[in-house]
C-alpha cells in the first residue's frame, strides 16, 4: 500500500509486529544507540521509544522512532516492491539517468509507460498541512527541546541524524540541476537555533550552495530540514536520483501515488505536507568546526568547517515523532538500506560500464 506518511507507516509495522514500543525511560545521551544497535545486530524490530530523556534525565515532550529501516524486509514494505520489482525499477531509473534517443517507434512506444508514470508523480501543492499544526517563530524557536541524539562518547554534541535537507539552487526556472534537491545530511546542533550543516562538495545541497554564493555573494541560501516523512521520501533522498527529476517525482515513483507537499512559512521551498518537524532557515556565509563523529569505518572522523544553519522558525504536527539513527560500523540503519537498494544500482553501474557482470 502507499504510505503516505511516517504515522501510516508506523500503524503498518505495529499491525505486523514489526515494531516495538519502548516504554521505559532511555536517554537520547549515548543509550539511545546502545539499544539501537543492539537490535540491529540481532535484526530486530524498528523501535518506538515513549519515555526519552536528555543527558540529565530530563523528559522530552516528543516519541521517537529509530531502526526504521534497518531490515531489508521492512524496506521493501515499504514502498510495496519485491526484490524481483527492485531490479525491474533499477532498469527504468538507468533508462532515466541517461536516456538514449529513440532509433524507431518501437522504441518510441518502449520509453512511453515511463514518460507517462514520471508525468502522473509530479508532486502536488496542498495549502492546510499537518506539518503546520504547530508554528513557532523567533524566541520560540529552541532546538534543545527537540531529542536530538548523542550517538558516540568522544563526540562534541548532540546530531540530527536523518534530517532530509530541501535546497535550491539560484536559477530552478532555466537550470534543471537548481530544482528543488533533497539529500540527507549530518547536522550538529550549535545552539537553540543554529546547527552546522555538513555536506560534502558533489552533493546536491552543496552544490546548490555554492552557486547561490556566486549570484549572491555573501547572502544567506534558504534551506529546510525535514525530519520525518513518509518512508518513500526518505529513501528517495538517500538515493542517487536523476539530475532531471526531484526527489519528490521520484518518491511518487516509489510509493505509485503522487507526493504532497506545502509552502513553508518563513522560506520559499516546498516540504512534504505531512513532515512530523520541519525545521526551516538559512545556510549563511559563515563556517563552523565541525566533529568530530562516528562513521562508517567505526572510527570518529577528523574535524572540518561547514557552513552554519540558522533556523528560522519549526512548523510540526501535533504529536510529532522525531527520526533518528547512528552511523557506525556496519550492521547499521544506513548500511542496511544500501544493501536494500543495491538492485537499484546494478543496472546503472552495468549500464556506465557494460564489462560489469554483477554488484555488491
Amino acid at each position: 500500500m502507499p504510505f503516505s506518511s511516517l504515522r501510516d507507516y508506523i500503524e503498518f509495522l505495529e499491525d505486523k509486529k514489526l515494531i516495538k514500543r519502548v516504554k521505559k525511560q532511555v536517554s537520547c545521551y549515548l543509550e539511545l544507540t546502545e539499544v539501537s544497535k543492539r537490535v540491529i545486530e540481532k535484526r530486530g524490530p524498528a523501535l518506538l521509544f515513549e519515555n526519552v530523556t536528555n543527558k540529565e534525565g530530563d523528559a522530552y515532550k516528543y516519541q521517537v522512532v529509530s531502526n526504521l529501516f534497518a531490515d531489508e524486509k521492512r524496506i521493501g514494505l515499504s514502498i510495496g516492491r519485491s526484490k524481483e520489482e527492485m531490479i525491474e525499477f533499477g532498469k527504468d531509473l538507468a533508462f532515466l539517468r541517461q536516456p538514449e534517443p529513440p532509433k524507431n517507434f518501437s522504441d518510441i512506444k518502449e520509453m512511453l509507460p515511463m514518460a507517462k508514470t514520471i508525468l502522473a508523480v509530479n508532486p502536488k501543492k496542498v495549502k492546510k498541512a499537518p506539518c503546520h499544526e504547530i508554528v513557532l517563530k523567533g524566541d520560540e524557536v529552541d532546538l534543545t527541546k527537540l531529542p536530538i541524539q548523542h550517538c558516540w562518547p568522544e563526540e562534541p554534541a548532540p546530531l540530527v541524524t536523518w534530517g532530509l535537507t530541501v535546497t535550491k539552487g539560484p536559477n530552478p526556472d532555466e537550470d534543471k540541476t537548481d530544482c528543488t534537491n533533497i539529500g540527507v545530511y549530518r547536522l550538529q546542533l550549535l545552539g537553540k537555533n543554529r546547527l552546522i550543516m555538513r555536506w560534502l562538495a558533489h552533493r546536491g545541497g552543496a552544490q546548490h550552495f555554492a552557486k547561490f554564493q556566486k549570484t549572491h555573494p555573501n547572502m544567506p541560501m534558504p534551506a529546510a530540514v525535514v525530519i520525518g516523512a513518509d518512508p518513500a521520501t526518505m529513501l528517495a533522498a538517500a538515493t542517487p536520483v536523476p539530475d532531471n527529476m526531484s526527489e519528490y517525482q521520484f518518491a511518487g515513483i516509489l510509493r505509485g501515488k503522487k507526493t504532497e507537499i506545502t509552502d513553508c512559512v518563513t522560506v520559499p521551498l516546498e516540504v512534504p505536507s505531512q513532515a512530523e518537524i520541519v525545521l526551516e532557515g538559512h545556510i549563511l556565509p559563515e563556517k563552523a568546526l565541525e566533529g568530530p563523529y562516528g562513521d562508517h569505518t567505526g572510527y570518529y572522523n577528523s574535524q572540518e568547517e561547514f557552513p552554519v544553519f540558522e533556523v528560522s522558525a519549526i512548523t510540526m504536527r501535533k504529536n510529532p515523532i522525531y527520526v533518528t539513527t547512528y552511523t557506525s560500523r556496519p550492521p547499521d540503519e544506513p548500511s542496511i538500506i544500501a544493501v536494500a537498494l543495491n538492485d537499484l544500482f546494478v543496472p546503472i553501474i552495468k549500464q556506465q560500464f557494460p564489462e560489469i557482470v554483477d554488484f555488491w
